[in-house]
């Protein structure tokens, strides 16, 4: 895969004019991005995005779905006026379509299809009886973020919605559902949902009866497999874009119906096609808002663990996921505070640049970061323990607080709670061959990539499409419709996908190692520090 975007020619126009190109749209947290690729997988056609933002109601995170729709048609939008200036077209016909969004979360419907409670996303921290009594009744770590959690404790709530309750799904669902009329989701955002059986890639049948059960009279379906999605894997055929899909996309009418659509996904699932590690054994780490390692397993983990999610591939292979809900949001808010100092200097930056400075600026400071700590918690982090997040930048006296120092200790702060979860299953006997960074914070030279090998003490890889993302992952997927019948994902992947994809290694380096360690164990003391914040603040 080449980050390279198509040069404008005949080469593009005509795979655009084929309708051979495949189209990935992914709904992350603060950007809605689109991404068109050519029939090989090989080149970025053309690309567009549309800033978003969640926002508290009533104490609970949430998006507004109308302002989803609007901004996956404005990001479409600006992908068809990219595609025209490159390649003087805009596309009537894809090969495929693929949505993703962020994974887990509440998105409850009445029987009218109505909204009947604002959209709760993974960033609410509320379902912490839920999680617990669930986690104990199934047998698995069941996350404060999954739907069953947030279902679950609105029922134990006595919340007035949930006898209205008739369908539940993930944000990819409903807007793969305003494409298609589809009521599907892909395996790996099912995951999220409720526990996956591997074996038959679908809902876990032991598992809903302990629920049915459990819920019983409670409950607004005879069974909660009533309230889901129908669960697809990897190649299956999702359904066809109508034409009111068609215009919820393309408002211009150049963009026709009966494009395939191959099964929605999680950010997830789309991370791990985008770093080719779907096969057992392979992993990867995805940086952005909130920050997640996922590693293909090679058996099923033999015990659960409160800080470790089971989840599968896109084409439903079992995954144990070490998710943080705090990425890189907070370094993004120093680096903006140093961009702004520049700015009032009369020299203003750009905000890639301050990044590049600022990162290549912590390799120079102390290994343990002089002593100083930064708690990036901006939401509650379960991982660790707090139910509630105040961003935090501490020091001792003696601490050397330098801008070097400053950078690696805010660095070091993103893969803090991530190696805590990483050392649980390497302790559980798990092991990764290759693991793969992506994400924009692995965009700017080696830096934060050498730093995680050392968080994490394996070499860390970095493919050069490392800041493409979801998007392109899921327009990955979308091309994979029409060979699924003749290879499966990993292979189509592995040998063709990345066959030629160059990849920048990072091995832990000792120095760093020994200085992570021990910023680490400052960080697990000072969580009373934080912990203090959150009930005093």
């Amino acid at each position: 895969m080449s980050e390279t975007p198509a040069a404008p020619g005949t080469d593009g126009a005509a795979v655009i004019a084929a309708g051979r190109a495949s189209l990935g749209i992914e709904l992350g947290s603060t950007r809605i991005k689109a991404c068109l690729i050519s029939d090989d997988a090989s080149t970025i056609l053309a690309e567009g995005s549309h800033t978003w933002e969640n926002w508290l109601e009533g104490g609970l995170w949430t998006y507004g779905l109308d302002q989803a729709r609007d901004g996956v048609r404005a990001a479409y939008g600006a992908l068809a006026a990219d595609a025209e200036r490159r390649h003087g077209i805009r596309p009537s016909s894809l090969a495929g379509i693929g949505i993703s969004a962020m994974m887990h979360g509440y998105l409850a419907f009445d029987a009218d299809g109505e909204l009947v409670t604002p959209f709760r996303t993974w960033r609410n921290t509320n379902t912490e009886t839920a999680a617990r009594e669930l986690t104990e009744l199934l047998g698995v770590n069941i996350p404060l973020r999954w739907s069953i959690a947030h279902l679950h404790q609105a029922i134990l709530d006595g919340e007035e919605h949930v006898p209205r309750v008739r369908h539940l799904t993930t944000l990819a669902g409903w807007i793969h559902e305003q494409l298609t009329d589809e009521r599907v989701l892909g395996v790996g955002d099912a995951s999220g949902m409720f526990p996956i059986d591997s074996a038959t890639h679908t809902w876990d049948a032991t598992r809903v009866a302990a629920y049915d059960a459990h819920t019983a009279g409670r409950l607004p379906a005879d069974s909660i497999v009533d309230l889901l999605p129908r669960v697809l894997v990897a190649g299956e055929p999702a359904g066809t874009l109508t034409e009111q899909g068609a215009a919820l996309l393309d408002p211009t009418g150049t963009l026709r119906p009966g494009i395939p659509l191959c099964p929605p996904e999680g950010d997830a699932g789309t991370g791990m096609v985008a770093t080719d590690s779907v096969a057992p054994r392979t992993g990867n780490v995805s940086a952005g808002t909130s920050i997640f390692a996922m590693i293909v397993l090679e058996r099923p983990l033999e015990e659960p663990f409160a800080e470790i999610d089971v989840v599968t591939t896109p084409a439903g292979a079992p995954v144990a996921m070490v998710h943080c809900n705090n990425g890189a949001s907070e370094l993004a808010a120093w680096a903006a505070l140093f961009g702004r100092f520049a700015e009032l200097l009369g020299t203003p930056v750009a905000s890639d640049r301050v990044f590049e400075t600022l990162l290549a600026e912590a390799l120079t400071a102390d290994a343990d970061a002089g002593g100083l700590l930064a708690y990036n918690q901006l939401a509650g982090e379960p991982l660790v323990g707090l139910p509630a997040g105040r961003p935090l930048f501490v020091r001792t006296p003696e601490s050397r607080l330098t801008l070097a120092n400053t950078m690696r200790a805010h660095v070091y702060g993103v893969f803090a709670a991530l190696a805590t979860g990483m050392e649980i299953l390497d302790a559980a006997g798990v092991r990764v061959d290759r693991l793969q960074a992506h994400g924009g914070l692995f965009r700017t030279g080696q830096v934060a990539q050498r730093l995680l090998a050392a968080a994490l003490r394996t070499p860390v890889s970095v493919a050069d499409s490392a800041a493409e993302g979801g998007a392109w992952g899921m327009a990955v997927l979308a091309g994979y419709l029409r060979h699924a019948q003749g290879i499966d994902l990993q292979t189509y992947l592995h040998d063709h996908v990345f066959r030629s994809t160059p990849l920048h290694s990072a091995s832990p380096d000792a120095e760093d190692v020994a200085g992570f360690a021990r910023y680490l164990d400052r960080y697990r003391r000072g969580l009373a520090v934080e912990a203090a914040a959150v009930h005093a603040l």
